[in-house]
């Protein structure tokens, strides 16, 4: 059962069941009488449920600012519903991304379900930052960060919270889900694990999947750095004998990796390790095919 739950005084978390696409954890920041969001989510239905939560916990307190934490469509569609006095955040090119979506408007036959958005147009941030960007909540400072190259996208950021030491870190962590590269870089989200490393948190949010203990920190980023690694290694010896990446994912075995859900993402995440290995650039159309001729179908959706 998905509900909102408060991590820390004013600091609430939306985390919703994982193991589909299009699912995603978001939060709230309350003080002062404000609410600053944390990213939305991917339809109308699941951002609506997710709005009445924080005002009901909030009572009924504006949202002063929402931050979308990277351009991918279940954390930042649900912009749409959002007040037209409310600001929303984001890296610069994470605003450029958005702006360049195709997949709300025109929907390709990948997923089944095909996701029920209702809402008819993305809304990008207007208000972005290359770095870091402090915002309040009240005088709740909130430090929006990017790492300073690609990982998961090209836009990351976390939201950090000093005093409370609640760290909701976007996609550069999928707790127990298989991780997606293919917008990103895999040396960058390799180096981003170093880059999370430096925070010390309580609570981490991720982008999917459970909420982390800041005392199963290490281990959460110890399994990503694993997965990546995997992953390189998979694409470098592919490349050397001159298969693809659905012949690399196929023969592939995931090992401990096995049990997370979504794992046909591999396919994709072979595709950005090619692209980077060739110094060119992913060919999202023919990977998300990919993805679904290694899956056997199209790709499980439940929004």
């Amino acid at each position: 059962m998905t509900e909102l739950r408060e991590v820390a005084p004013g600091v609430h978390t939306w985390v919703q069941a994982d193991g589909t696409w299009w699912i995603n954890n978001a939060g709230a920041v309350h003080a002062g009488g404000e609410v600053v969001l944390v990213d939305t989510c991917a339809t109308r239905r699941r951002t609506q449920a997710f709005l009445d939560a924080v005002s009901a916990a909030t009572g009924g307190a504006p949202v002063k600012v929402a931050v979308n934490t990277h351009l991918h469509g279940d954390h930042v569609y649900g912009n749409a519903l959002l007040p037209s006095s409310t600001v929303i955040a984001a890296h610069e090119l994470t605003r450029q991304g958005v702006l360049a979506d195709f997949i709300l408007a025109n929907t390709p036959p990948v997923w089944s379900p095909t996701p029920d958005w209702g809402i008819d147009a993305v809304r990008p941030p207007t208000l972005t930052f290359r770095d870091e960007i402090t915002l309040h909540a009240g005088d709740k400072p909130i430090v929006v960060r990017h790492p300073g190259f690609a990982a998961h996208t090209v836009g990351d950021a976390v939201a950090w919270l000093p005093e409370d030491r609640v760290l909701f870190t976007g996609d550069l962590v999928f707790h127990g889900v298989t991780p997606l590269i293919a917008m990103g870089s895999l040396a960058g989200a390799l180096k981003s694990v170093d880059w999370l490393r430096t925070f010390d948190p309580l609570v981490v949010v991720p982008g999917h999947g459970p909420l982390v203990d800041g005392q199963r920190w290490t281990d959460v980023l110890d399994a990503h750095a694993r997965y990546y690694e995997f992953v390189a290694t998979t694409a470098e010896s592919a490349l050397i004998r001159g298969l693809t990446p659905l012949e690399a994912a196929r023969e592939a075995d995931p090992g401990e990796f096995a049990a997370w859900p979504d794992g046909e993402r591999l396919v994709l995440n072979l595709h950005r390790a090619f692209a980077d290995q060739r110094g060119t650039d992913v060919d999202i159309a023919a990977a998300l095919g990919d993805a679904i001729a290694y899956h056997g179908g199209p790709l499980h959706c439940a929004v």
